[in-house]
């Protein structure tokens, strides 16, 4: 019993202490461009000369995107374990789908702090392999929604999605964080999917995509604020 209390104490820990990384580094990004000003309007040559120039900002903007990504995890396996003490299959397929978002979303940031500013540095400087770099820099461009690059990002958000709507009825219950983050959830399963078929049946535009799925997103911020008051909650109550 006591090993069992102290597991729930640190993941508690560990959802609370997500949550506030979760939080900072959205602060943090808010002040670092990910990409070349005017993002899915920008020119592919001004998108080179602004990465060769920029390629620290760049790189530094997404790892700030790497640690908000593995901390959200942590903010959602800790409410998978939630789960699981009163729905053990759920909470144990909630976190499997929550491991497989981490894979499609660490494979495009990876990309971008690894592969993306050395396209842009051969492309620049003309060496050798500069004529396959090119097109592979267009394949992966960060802002145009159809981009394999961007692919792989909205596939780690729509696992994200079906990880709200596996959580989001068990988590409801009597406290008021539960309620806010349960409902928040719901609501971002519900609405990318509801988007998801509207993108299939050709009524949102592409230059639209960005906007719409990610506006969509902002509700997990309430769910990560409202959780870490919940994680803080529940770390008091089992220290007394």
């Amino acid at each position: 019993m006591v090993i069992s209390i102290s597991l729930d104490q640190q993941i508690n820990r560990l959802g609370f202490l997500s949550a506030i990384v979760v939080i900072v580094t959205a602060v943090i990004s808010a002040f670092i461009p990910l990409d070349a000003p005017g993002g899915y309007n920008s020119e592919h040559a001004d998108r080179v000369a602004w990465l060769s120039a920029n390629r620290e900002t760049f790189i530094a903007g997404w790892v700030n995107q790497i640690v908000a990504m593995l901390s959200l995890s942590g903010v959602f396996f800790a409410i998978a374990w939630r789960i699981a003490a009163n729905n053990p299959l759920r909470g144990i397929l909630a976190a499997m789908v929550m491991l497989m978002s981490v894979m499609a979303f660490i494979v495009p940031k990876f990309i971008a702090v690894w592969t993306i500013p050395l396209l842009a540095d051969t492309i620049s400087s003309g060496v050798v392999g500069s004529d396959l770099a090119d097109p592979l820099l267009r394949i992966l461009n960060v802002s145009i929604p159809f981009s394999l690059y961007t692919s792989f990002d909205y596939l780690g958000f729509w696992l994200y999605s079906v990880f709200a709507l596996m959580v989001a009825v068990p988590l409801y219950g009597p406290a008021l964080a539960t309620k806010i983050s349960s409902v928040s959830l719901g609501l971002f399963g519900i609405i990318y999917h509801v988007l998801l078929l509207a993108l299939w049946a050709g009524e949102i535009a592409p230059a639209d995509i960005e906007s719409s799925f990610l506006g969509a997103s902002l509700l997990l911020l309430v769910v990560i604020i409202a959780m870490a008051f919940q994680f803080k909650g529940a770390m008091d109550s089992e220290k007394k």
